[in-house]
């Protein structure tokens, strides 16, 4: 987890949208949109500081990977998945999970069924969302193995996006997503080496995006 992921929780946590982000931070909105999509070398410390001020945050909280905003509400504050979970001050509500995703390899959709809690605060705001439970590890740099997610299937992805993606022998994956001019591509974020793009050309077999990725926490907190 890293600063685009900071940027997210830090949007969800403070109720703002991207606009309300830049005026705080004296950027423009494409800014913001460029910062949570991975592009952070011009973030400024004029600009950060802008932010902390105005949010009562510090600079780890925006900037850190094991320490910062997501990795707080996420529950992999220390850096380890076996950190204590932090637990989120909103009052908590059950979503069904569906089933399992792989983070690698395509895999046959699980099938079971049963419920964990999210923050109210988040699902409200997302009502057709469901959860799905994280299955390897080509998008640890996100997500670990076992993590539950919350996807969105109204929400329309952008480049660097993470979502769902179902292919028409019923498998699905989770990976993030690139739109060229005439190739989907979508691609792994994981710290290890030797996972490959998937590539989608237009003649290519269909393949259904079920949603969008908004939220994810640790396993451990929905047991």
């Amino acid at each position: 987890m890293g600063i685009p992921e900071n940027i997210d929780t830090l949007l969800v946590k403070f109720d703002l949208k991207p606009e309300g982000l830049a005026k705080i931070a004296g950027v423009t909105t494409a800014t913001i949109s460029r910062w949570r999509t991975g592009n952070t070398e011009n973030i400024r410390r004029a600009n950060l500081d802008k932010i902390c001020k105005a949010l009562e945050l510090t600079p780890d909280d925006i900037l850190s990977s094991t320490a910062g905003l997501a990795a707080q509400e996420h529950g992999y504050a220390g850096g380890s998945i076996n950190t204590i979970p932090f637990k989120s001050s909103s009052a908590m509500v059950p979503v069904r999970v569906l089933g399992r995703t792989h983070a690698g390899e395509r895999m046959d959709e699980d099938e079971s069924d049963y419920e964990a809690e999210f923050p109210q605060s988040v699902v409200s705001r997302h009502p057709n969302c469901f959860a799905l439970t994280v299955e390897g590890d080509c998008m640890n740099r996100r997500y670990h193995n076992g993590d539950h997610i919350l996807v969105d299937p109204d929400m329309e992805p952008r480049n660097g996006s993470a979502v769902v993606a179902e292919f028409s022998d019923g498998r699905s994956v989770v990976r993030s997503y690139l739109r060229g001019s005439s190739t989907l591509v979508l691609a792994p974020d994981s710290y290890l080496e030797g996972y490959e793009d998937i590539i989608i050309a237009m003649d290519d077999e269909p393949v259904k995006l079920l949603g969008v990725v908004f939220w994810n926490q640790a396993g451990k907190e929905t047991d």
